[in-house]
């Protein structure tokens, strides 16, 4: 399997290019739209996946997060991780200048390339690192069909 890794900017350009068309249709130039609500933030939180001769392993960053907002489940051969963070407005007599840490849903999926055993799967959650292992489906021997 090839290692497929993500830059970091494709997130800021995505969000930056969000902005630019919710600028632009929400602005002066269709003022019937500038009501319409903001939706809620997504973001992805970085993930790794990969194999060993028994399982398959994802690990998911989600630090910050309580073990009750995140979600894993297994639909056919597609894992889909999903979760929530909330930062609470402690600081309300601030204005912020600059914020960075990104808040709201978020969903991962991921399509297995082979059946996993569901009963085996785990999952942990430690130091902001959610990870999961899915143990390979070991295939049974074939048995050796009589003709008739």
């Amino acid at each position: 399997m090839k290692l497929m890794t993500r830059t970091p900017t494709a997130a800021t350009v995505k969000r930056d290019v969000d902005t630019l068309f919710d600028r632009l249709i929400r602005g002066p130039i269709f003022p019937e739209f500038a009501r319409v609500a903001e939706p809620m933030a997504t973001w992805e939180p970085a993930l790794d996946f990969s194999e060993t001769e028994k399982e398959y392993r994802v690990r998911l960053e989600v630090p910050g997060f309580h073990r009750e907002n995140l979600d894993v489940h297994l639909d056919a051969n597609v894992l889909t991780l999903t979760g929530q963070r909330e930062f609470q407005q402690e600081m309300q007599d601030e204005d912020f200048l600059w914020q960075e840490r990104e808040e709201g849903r978020f969903t991962r999926s991921i399509r297995l390339p082979a059946a996993v055993e569901e009963a085996k799967i785990e999952a942990t959650y430690e130091h902001g690192v959610l990870t999961v292992k899915l143990p390979k489906l070991t295939p049974s021997p074939r048995a050796k069909i009589a003709i008739r």
